[in-house]
This record gives structure tokens, C-alpha cells and sequence, in this order.
């Protein structure tokens, strides 16, 4: 017996001793935003040197585990943190700079486009494709792109995704690292489903947003946990719809976590309730509240600090800054073939480039809207890199777009567009503009985008306004009432426009082409005497030939903090139906710079000239200065101060500058200086070197709205002593 007794000792000895020590799982669940306090918790931990052995994310909780388990620290990580733009990180906010002239005509035009199918108008997705969110995240773990299985990174990881189609959680623990953490965040409606081989994901948290028994399933037997996610609110803090969305999805969370809390060894909460998970901009002190809620379980953390100490030495990431690309793999492309991807990107076959000019070049590709998405990995090789890429091209060539505007001179305005992509041709966009309102108009254009070879345009459109005019300039020799200082008149424009169109760099911009206008302006002011109808000013049809040539590279149309922008542009009339017709030619030139004074606040100078050479029959086609008018039809111009088209000559010359303060969010404070001179024979006068004869003063509080700029102006004419409010609403077209 008691050799027996010696041998099962020595047996439960053995067995004891050739156990694996028990190893720690790290669990950050979902939250959106409120999900940066993971970052603070991190802090603790790596102050205290334990060792975590695994680690399981969902959503935000995917984010921060998947870098922090790539090998960053939780200081880096902070770091990163403080240096990101999220809201142009999330909302896929591309620059100006990626887009070209076509582009940026698109967005600074439009305030709204949907996809049209079948007679019936599609919402997006959502509100980003995400593609911003996943460029960074291939570049902060590149330098673990050779690992396609999750357990071979520094530290363990999973993290969890939900099948669009079927609901079901997916435990993603290999694959492309950047791409799965992408699909574990891809929050319902802000973010597009990710496509990984053929199935649509969304976020994690939908299904599991505390992946606790997907740790377990890894033969981890001690957790810690950190947990994000919002307690059921009362019902005072109930009182929007907002509110209540979250709530019922709260119930289910939190009816999950009453049995995932006792199997957690230690349960981290931080108290983030007060956040959204949105609220980016409180990046730093949701941060802070994370540490300070590991922080209040600074006893058990240092206990499991002597229990699981640190192993292995933290060493700083270091991203590369550039790729050496050997090969280059396209797979997925149909519509739109390989020569026109890379030439969108600036790639060729072969060639080292820097990160952060291979992110402009996939932001130039997706601003021409014509990919769902665009998923691309960086596979090493002995030598350098292949890049395989995987473009989804988009189905959608049917649009509707929208926007709204007002402003003095066109007055309120509503505008439905439809566009057709590949109406005839691959590369062709059909576009048609009918804006509704006080002044109908429409615009028709036909595109063919041969991008640096030459583009070929067809377009017609109608243009219909009132305007007040002086009528001693504008009507000589007709009598109007003592004191009328004023005549209303009424312009109808109708031009049809063939032109050549090529690109130098993407900033730069030659256009020529041929101009056929039928113009017709009457006033209800002044009247035939016979028979008591409008008197009919100008009812003729002009041909032109015209020329511009644009460059552009500010970083905002409305509200510029740095770039140059200049504009030439030259109109030959060469034929009329008037009777005694001359040609004569109208050309104007505009450069302007801008440039950040602080950190909010910037400044734009500007000048602007225009000359008129021959007899010019119609006082409309002559400058037109006045207001704040944007929309340039013919060469009408705005100056500060004055009515729209109130200033009307053959020459003119000004110059403004605006300082814009920039004090709140997309809220701004603008002052504005403008002068200058408006008459005939300006030039050879050698007026336009004198003190301004016109000058003008303005402050504006302006809105950078989704539906383009909000601006209130006070405009001040010191002159005549007459003050001016103007209103602006959305953007011009």
C-alpha cells in the first residue's frame, strides 16, 4: 500500500509539473468611440508589465486589440490617436486635391446623390464606404502583412464579424488583418459592409459584442475584460429617437452580459455612458476615462501582474513609409479596364512608392465613384512587395442628385439632376440639371472623360433671371419717371456649347469650343408706347468661339486655408443677328492665393481684370459686377456692396481680401475687402491704376453645411452710405 501511495504521487507529480501554466485573455468589446478608452486600459496594463497572452475585439474593441496585438503599445497608440482627423477618417471625406475638375464640379454642386434602379430611388449603404479607415489600417500593420494566421502576431488574436445575409457571428483569427478588423467595425449605416471572398460583414457587436467564449474556445482560462457598452438609460434620458434606438439595442447587450460578467476574472467598466458612439471629438477624455477606470482596479492588475509577468520585451513599431512594388495582381475588374485603374492611382507595373502617396492614389480612384470598394493587399516577397488588388466596380450608373439654393439674384431654387454613366460609351457621363424655382433653368451636358487626352463636351442650357439695371446706362434715350434710379428687367439666355477639354497635371485645365446664345431681355418698367407691351431690349442670336484655361489647387472652393486658383478666359463674337453686328471679344483673368494664418484662421487675396476690344451691341454682355454672385453667367462677378449687376462696363479691374476665422467646427467668421473700377475704355484710360472708384466692406457668418454654404452677409458702401444683408443658401449652380 504505501508503495502504491508513492507511485500515484509521483504520477500526480508528473502530471502537475508537465501542465502548462495557465495563460491570460484580454476581451475589449464593442462601443464605437466610446471604445478609445480601451486605449487608457492598455496604458495600465503595459505600465504594470503583465503579459496578455490572447486577445478578442469586436468592433472598436477589434480595432484597438488588432493594433495593440500587431505589436503597438498603448503609447503609440495614444499618439496615433491624437494626430487622427476622425471625422475625415470615418466619413471618407476625401481631399479636394484627389479629385479632378469633373469631379469636384460634382461635389461642390450637388448636395445629395442616390442610386436609381428600376424606377425606384436606393439610399446608400452608408453614410462611408470606409475606405479611409481601411487605408490606414493596411498601413499600420504592414509590417505584419506577411502573417496570415492571427495566432503568429506578437500577441494572440480574433476578433468577430456578423454575416450581413445570415446573421450569423464570424470568428475571424486569419486572413488580412487590416481587412477583418474592418469588417469586426463596420458599424451599421455609417460604415459599408466589407466584402472578404464573396460575403458581407458588418459589425461584430451586433451578434457578440464581448467575444469572451470565443477567447475560452482558445484554451484561455483567465480574463480580463474591458467593457464599453451603454447600461439600460431611465427614462428621463429617453427623449429622442436616437436614444430610444440605442436603448433596444441595449436590451439585448445587456441581457448577454449578465452571464458573460461572472466568467470574466476581471471585469474593467469604464464609465463612458455620457459619450456617443460617435463622439470622436472627445477622443482624449474618453481615453482618460478608461485609465482611470483600470486604475480603480489597480490591486487585482498588480496581482496579475506577479502572476503573468511580462516575457517578452516591447519593441516600438516602426511603419514603413514607402513600398517597393515588384509586381502588380488586378482581379475583379470588368467595365473598367487595368490601364485606367493604375493611371487613376499613378501607378506603373513596378515601382517604389510612399505610403502616403499610394492613399492619394486609391482616394483619386474611388472620388471617380465609379467602385463600391476597393480592397487591395501588400504580400511581401523576398524582395519587395506584390500588390494585389481587388476592385468592386460599382453597378450603380443610374443617379439622381439633388441640392437646394438661394441667393438675391437667382432667388430660391430646387435642383434634380439625373446622370447616366456609359450612356454610349465606356467612359461617357449623360448629365440633365432642371432647377426649379423662381427662375426656371436647365442645364444638358454630354461627357466623353478621355482624362489627359483631349475630352470632347456637348451641352445646352437655359438660363432665366430678373435684375435691377440703371437705366440711363443700361436703356439711354428712353424716358423713365424723375428719381427711378432703377429699371427691372427681365434676361432669358439660351446657349448651346460644343468644346475640347484636356487635363495637364489634374490641376491644370484648357478648354476651347464654340458658343451659339439666343438672349432676350424686356422690362415691364418701360413699355412700348403703341401698344403698351414690355419693351423688348435685345432679342438676338450670337456665335462665338471661346477659350479657357483654369488651375486649381485650393484645398476648399468656399472656404480655402491654403492654394492658388487662377482663371483665364477669353470670348470672341464673331457673328449676331443685330443689325450693324462687329465682332468684338470680352476675356477676363482671375488669381487668387490663400494661406493659413493659425490654426484657424486664413486669408485669401485676390485680383481679378477684364477688357473688352470692339463695338459691343448688348450692355448685358459687358461685366456685370455687384452682390455675391458665384454662378457665372456671361461676366457677372461679384464685388461687395453693391446690388448684383448694379456696376456694368466694357472694362473693370478689382481686388478683395478676406480674412476667415474659422471658430467653431464648420462655423465662420468672414471679413471682407473689396475695390476696384468698372467702366469702358479702363485700360487705355490709365484709370485703373488710380485710388478704387468702387469699394465695398462685407462681414459674413458663414455655415460649411452639407448642402453647401450657409452665409448671412452685411455689405457696407461707403460711398453712398448704403448698407446691404444678403442670404445664401447651398451651394451654386
Amino acid at each position: 500500500m504505501r508503495i502504491f501511495r508513492l507511485v500515484l504521487f509521483f504520477f500526480i507529480a508528473c502530471q502537475l509539473y508537465s501542465q502548462e501554466p495557465p495563460k491570460l485573455g484580454l476581451v475589449l468589446s464593442g462601443g464605437g468611440a466610446k471604445g478609445l478608452a480601451h486605449v487608457g486600459v492598455l496604458k495600465v496594463i503595459d505600465s504594470l508589465g503583465i503579459q496578455v497572452d490572447y486577445i478578442a475585439g469586436t468592433s472598436m474593441g477589434a480595432v484597438v486589440g488588432g493594433l495593440y496585438a500587431s505589436g503597438y503599445s498603448a503609447r503609440q497608440l495614444e499618439a496615433y490617436l491624437k494626430q487622427t482627423d476622425f471625422d475625415t477618417l470615418i466619413n471618407d471625406r476625401l481631399p479636394r486635391s484627389s479629385k479632378t475638375f469633373y469631379e469636384r464640379g460634382i461635389d461642390e454642386r450637388y448636395a445629395v446623390t442616390l442610386p436609381f434602379d428600376n424606377f425606384k430611388l436606393h439610399l446608400p449603404e452608408a453614410v462611408s464606404r470606409g475606405q479611409n479607415v481601411f487605408n490606414l489600417l493596411t498601413k499600420m500593420t504592414l509590417h505584419v502583412s506577411h502573417i496570415r494566421s492571427f495566432d503568429q502576431l506578437p500577441i494572440p488574436f480574433l476578433c468577430v464579424a456578423t454575416d450581413i445575409e445570415t446573421g450569423e457571428g464570424v470568428v475571424f483569427d486569419s486572413g488580412n488583418l487590416a481587412q477583418a478588423i474592418s469588417a469586426s467595425a463596420a458599424f451599421p449605416t455609417l460604415l459599408q459592409p466589407v466584402n472578404i471572398n464573396g460575403r458581407l460583414y458588418i459589425d461584430g457587436g451586433v451578434v457578440d459584442n464581448y467575444p469572451i467564449d470565443a477567447l475560452r474556445a482558445k484554451g484561455i482560462e483567465v480574463v480580463i475584460g474591458a467593457d464599453v457598452q451603454n447600461e439600460l438609460a431611465d427614462r428621463e434620458k429617453l427623449n429622442s429617437a436616437t436614444a430610444i434606438i440605442a436603448q433596444i439595442n441595449n436590451y439585448r447587450t445587456q441581457y448577454q452580459m449578465e452571464g458573460l460578467i461572472s466568467i470574466t476574472d476581471l471585469y474593467i467598466n469604464p464609465k463612458v455612458q455620457d459619450y456617443s458612439v460617435i463622439d470622436f471629438s472627445n477622443a482624449d477624455s474618453i481615453l482618460v476615462k478608461g485609465e482611470v477606470a483600470a486604475k480603480n482596479s489597480i490591486v487585482e492588475l498588480e496581482k496579475f501582474a506577479l502572476r503573468f509577468p511580462r516575457t517578452k520585451s516591447m519593441q516600438k513599431v516602426v511603419s514603413p513609409d514607402s513600398v517597393d512594388i515588384k509586381k502588380i495582381v488586378m482581379v475583379g475588374n470588368q467595365k473598367y479596364p487595368r490601364s485606367y485603374i493604375l493611371g487613376k492611382m499613378k501607378l506603373k507595373a513596378a515601382q517604389k512608392i510612399a505610403l502616403n502617396d499610394f492613399g492619394k492614389g486609391v482616394n483619386n480612384l474611388m472620388a471617380t465613384n465609379n467602385f463600391e470598394r476597393f480592397f487591395y493587399e501588400f504580400r511581401p516577397q523576398k524582395e519587395g512587395y506584390e500588390l494585389w488588388v481587388f476592385p468592386e466596380e460599382s453597378k450603380k450608373n443610374l443617379l439622381v442628385r439633388m441640392g437646394l439654393h438661394y441667393d438675391q439674384l437667382f432667388k430660391s431654387a430646387a435642383l434634380v439632376n439625373i446622370t447616366q454613366k456609359q450612356a454610349l460609351l465606356k467612359n461617357d457621363v449623360l448629365s440633365l440639371d432642371f432647377i426649379l424655382g423662381e427662375n426656371l433653368r436647365y442645364n444638358f451636358e454630354y461627357y466623353i472623360d478621355k482624362g489627359f487626352y483631349w475630352s470632347i463636351g456637348l451641352g445646352t442650357r437655359f438660363d432665366s433671371f430678373q435684375s435691377s439695371v440703371n437705366p440711363n446706362e443700361f436703356a439711354p434715350g428712353y424716358e423713365v419717371l424723375d428719381g427711378v434710379r432703377s429699371i427691372l428687367v427681365d434676361v432669358n439666355q439660351f446657349t448651346n456649347t460644343f468644346y475640347l477639354q484636356t487635363l495637364f497635371p489634374k490641376d491644370f485645365k484648357l478648354t476651347i469650343g464654340a458658343q451659339h446664345r439666343r438672349l432676350k431681355i424686356a422690362s415691364q418698367t418701360i413699355s412700348e408706347l403703341e401698344n403698351d407691351a414690355p419693351l423688348v431690349f435685345i432679342n438676338n442670336d450670337l456665335f462665338s468661339l471661346n477659350g479657357m484655361l483654369n488651375f486649381d489647387n485650393l484645398d476648399s472652393k468656399y472656404f480655402p486655408t491654403q492654394g492658388v486658383q487662377f482663371e483665364g478666359k477669353a470670348d470672341w463674337f464673331v457673328s449676331g443677328t443685330s443689325d450693324g453686328f462687329e465682332p468684338f471679344l470680352t476675356a477676363h483673368g482671375y488669381i487668387g492665393k490663400s494661406w493659413k494664418l493659425a490654426n484657424k484662421l486664413s486669408a485669401t487675396i485676390s485680383t481679378s481684370g477684364g477688357f473688352s476690344l470692339g463695338k459691343n451691341p448688348i450692355q448685358f454682355l459687358n461685366f456685370g459686377l455687384g452682390g455675391n454672385v458665384r454662378n457665372q453667367v456671361n461676366n457677372y462677378l461679384p464685388f461687395y456692396g453693391y446690388r448684383p449687376l448694379s456696376l456694368i462696363g466694357g472694362d473693370f479691374v478689382k481686388a478683395t481680401f478676406v480674412l476667415d476665422y474659422n471658430f467653431y467646427n464648420r462655423h465662420h467668421f468672414k471679413v471682407l475687402a473689396n475695390g476696384g473700377h468698372v467702366d469702358d475704355q479702363l485700360w487705355t484710360s490709365g484709370k485703373w491704376a488710380t485710388m478704387p472708384s468702387h469699394t465695398g466692406f462685407a462681414t459674413i457668418y458663414a455655415l460649411d453645411s452639407f448642402l453647401g454654404p450657409v452665409e448671412f452677409t452685411y455689405s457696407y458702401e461707403p460711398k453712398l452710405h448704403e448698407s446691404l444683408w444678403m442670404v445664401n443658401f447651398g451651394f451654386w449652380f
